[in-house]
């Protein structure tokens, strides 16, 4: 039972990495902007993070640095794709080398330094429940901010003229602007919007998850975190259960070798990313069905009068 706990409470743990970037990346690509950028994002705002809380000592301050440099390498991607119609994907590709590049060039005086781990946070009442304590309430506030997210997220979008709007952005920017609507200011709101909730993500993991900075230690989580966009067909709830399916595989790795389970390492290491194809190649069988659901107008730059 406690396995079972440690278990389930390291999956949350590390589906909250990937929920947060990948939430991020939804918000970009239901006003139609695809940013390949995620690795470079979550690098530098690991990075941000964790020099931010080694020179104040506070970790808040750490997520806010993160979110702010985020932010701001993805309005430089969307001044680019939205402004200058330079192609998406190329320039997402190019941000995420220059995010790796100047992570790892900034980031090696800062590789002798390691934070001191935080109290275990605890929610009264519930985290001294048997196994569901030790599993579902002993986690830092961002665990729980991963689902509140994901919830208003899911209101947002369905609920309220703002997540409309934004909606009609990536299906019709066209039919957006003949309305009155400044598609390229909110397209560039949104970019912003996800490049700090990568930065977040990539804050997390330095300062809370591992406290440590070590170059190019995001190891390929932007890179499934994109893929879960596909994989939830653009939906927060199943981007939220996508992430813990993933976050689970990943940790289920060191469980098996911690039980002894004679399993060759790099196969372990392996199975996220193994993981993530199957369930590309199973999504992909029915192509109608992700054009169904995917914004129309993604990946397409936006001429305003053309």
């Amino acid at each position: 039972m406690e396995a079972l706990a440690l278990l389930i409470a390291a999956t949350l743990n590390a589906g909250t990495v990937l929920a947060l970037a990948a939430l991020g990346l939804l918000i970009n690509e239901k006003v139609g902007v695809v940013n390949l950028g995620a690795e470079g994002l979550m690098l530098c705002g690991a990075l941000a993070g964790f020099a931010t809380v080694v020179h104040l000592g506070v970790h808040p301050l750490g997520f806010v640095a993160g979110m702010a440099v985020g932010a701001a390498l993805s309005l430089l991607l969307g001044w680019l794709v939205i402004y200058l119609n330079t192609n998406q994907y190329a320039t997402g590709l190019a941000l995420s080398l220059l995010g790796a590049g100047l992570s790892a060039f900034a980031g090696q005086p800062y590789t002798q330094y390691k934070l001191p781990e935080l109290a275990q946070p605890q929610v009264p009442w519930l985290a001294d429940l048997p196994l569901l304590g030790p599993a579902l309430f002993r986690h830092h506030a961002l665990v729980y901010g991963a689902v509140a997210l994901a919830l208003a997220l899911m209101w947002l979008f369905d609920r309220t003229r703002t997540g409309l709007v934004l909606r009609a952005v990536g299906e019709s920017p066209e039919s957006a602007h003949a309305l009155g609507y400044p598609v390229r200011r909110i397209r560039l709101a949104a970019v912003a919007v996800g490049g700090a909730l990568c930065g977040l993500a990539g804050a997390y993991v330095s300062t809370v998850y591992t406290p440590l900075w070590v170059e190019g230690m995001i190891a390929g989580k932007g890179w499934i975190a994109l893929a879960l966009t596909t994989f939830a067909t653009w939906r927060p709830a199943r981007v939220l259960l996508g992430a813990y399916l993933f976050g689970g595989v990943t940790m289920l790795q060191f469980h098996l070798q911690g039980m002894g389970v004679q399993i060759p390492s790099p196969f372990l290491t392996m199975l996220p990313y193994l993981a993530t194809v199957a369930v590309l190649v199973l999504i992909s069988r029915n192509p109608s069905w992700i054009r169904m659901h995917m914004p129309h107008a993604l990946g397409k730059p936006f001429h305003p009068g053309g």
